[in-house]
């Protein structure tokens, strides 16, 4: 997968390249920046980015299957009719916040240090003060005037694009998260960012997060995007830095439903002795697409990514990532657990490039996929990039279906059919679940597990 690449503007004189017919809901995200454009947030600095990537997506247009990276989800097939962009709207009783908060992830005790978002905008901060050097957690309070370190990481990621679904991010977000963790701060409540929708007609929702983590300092992220009650067309991007020493465990819960897309992207750099340990859990039966692009800036940094994957009925779900090895002496893993139902599809790409400089990198990564039907489909792509000699990297995949003989073992030990099929594929899931620290929160991701087996076991008896 290719990295981001600068927006390059037309040289004046030169013949305009031949660009494809445009689709209904290309057309329709284009002439949507122009309708809300003065109501999105952000200076005169951010309005040139807009403006460049709203360009840069009139004529890119919508990734599909001959894009190599999106060869195995065709956004321009699967986005067919382009939701109305989400706008204000009566911000919510407190009590409904607090359930969002509350039932984000139960039992892992989140309401103590949160920012809520409804349909892409503000509507709860508490607990952050203390956390965050900012005043205040919603990234658009901050975009007339940032400071210099939010302005240019924002603008980095901005100024460039590598698909048409980076550049609507940068033209269309209304507000996310922004936190600047200081140096040496060890927060000991994990912070959550929970994303929840309103009640009505279908709608697009863009949201950009940004986050700061100093020198030493140790943070747990949960970043909930809850089952929306209406279909939604969503596009986040979530931008980490993580300072020399830092340690960052970074959860990602996607669940999703039939008629909705999530298209998610996660941006890291890692500075030197640093530690980043990303898990994402994805459920339900809609379209999920998350994107990963991992930086090493220093040396002897590690980056271990868990994702468990619960697909079932039409539901498609897409982890890709590249992990770039600027730096020697780094370590990379990736695990990823995939369980299809129905007529589900999971992709798993993973493309890891070793630099010339980098030696002494130690890079593994395993996709592994639990077939729970004949008519699901698991297509895997990892991909070693070298260009150094004194390396060790490897990469696995597999797919499988429930044994039999183990069904059998277990039913002979008196367990019915379907709860030993469910033991099995909660200990298959619970390979990447181990990963995540703290305890409550890894017992809580089990609960999660436990909640989609339960509702897929009366589905498969009907």
């Amino acid at each position: 997968m290719s990295q981001v690449q600068a927006i390059k503007p037309q040289a004046a004189g030169r013949p305009s390249s031949v660009q494809p017919l445009k689709t209904k809901a290309e057309t329709a995200l284009a002439e949507a920046f122009t309708q809300v454009e003065r109501q999105l947030p952000g200076g005169d600095w951010l309005r040139q980015l807009r403006r460049a990537a709203a360009g840069a997506f009139t004529a890119e247009g919508l990734p599909h299957r001959r894009v190599e990276e999106w060869k195995f989800t065709d956004l321009r097939a699967f986005l067919r009719e382009a939701f109305p962009i989400a706008g204000d709207a009566e911000p919510p009783k407190s009590a409904t916040i607090e359930a969002m908060v509350r039932d984000a992830l139960p039992g892992a005790k989140l309401s103590k240090a949160f920012a809520a978002f409804v349909d892409g905008r503000g509507v709860a901060e508490a607990g952050l003060g203390s956390i965050s050097e900012l005043d205040g957690a919603f990234v658009s309070r901050f975009l007339d005037h940032p400071p210099a370190w939010l302005e240019n990481e924002v603008s980095e990621v901005s100024g460039h694009v590598g698909d048409g679904v980076l550049a609507l991010n940068t033209a269309l977000f209304s507000d996310g998260a922004v936190l600047d963790i200081a140096n040496g701060r060890s927060i000991d409540t994990p912070i959550a960012l929970v994303f929840g929708s309103g009640d009505g007609a279908a709608q697009t929702v863009v949201t950009r997060n940004v986050v700061r983590v100093g020198k030493n300092a140790k943070v747990v992220l949960v970043e909930c995007h809850l089952e929306p009650a209406a279909p939604r067309q969503v596009n986040t991007l979530t931008q980490i830095v993580l300072g020399d020493g830092a340690e960052v465990v970074h959860i990602k819960l996607v669940a999703s439903r039939e008629g909705s897309i999530h298209l998610g992207r996660t941006v890291a750099k890692l500075g030197a002795n640093a530690t980043y340990r990303p898990f994402q859990m994805v459920s339900g039966n809609g379209i999920v697409r998350n994107d990963l692009a991992i930086t090493f800036k220093g040396q002897h940094s590690t980056f271990d990514l868990g994702s468990a994957l619960l697909v079932s009925g039409h539901g498609h779900t897409d982890t890709t990532l590249v992990v770039d090895h600027a730096v020697p002496h780094c370590t990379s893993r990736e695990l990823v657990k995939c369980v299809l139902a129905d007529t589900s599809r999971g992709v798993f790409q993973g493309k890891v490039i070793v630099r010339p400089d980098a030696q002494k990198t130690d890079g593994k990564q395993m996709a592994q996929a639990l077939m729970l039907s004949p008519d699901a489909e698991f297509d895997s792509k990892p991909e070693l990039e070298i260009y150094a000699d004194d390396v060790v990297c490897g990469h696995g995949s597999t797919s499988a279906e429930i044994d039999p003989d183990l069904v059998f073992y277990l039913q002979s030990r008196g367990i019915p059919r379907d709860e030993a099929h469910a033991m099995l594929v909660e200990s298959f899931i619970g390979e990447a679940i181990d990963k995540v620290e703290p305890e409550d929160v890894q017992e809580a991701l089990r609960g999660l597990t436990r909640q989609w087996l339960q509702r897929e076991t009366p589905r498969k008896q009907a």
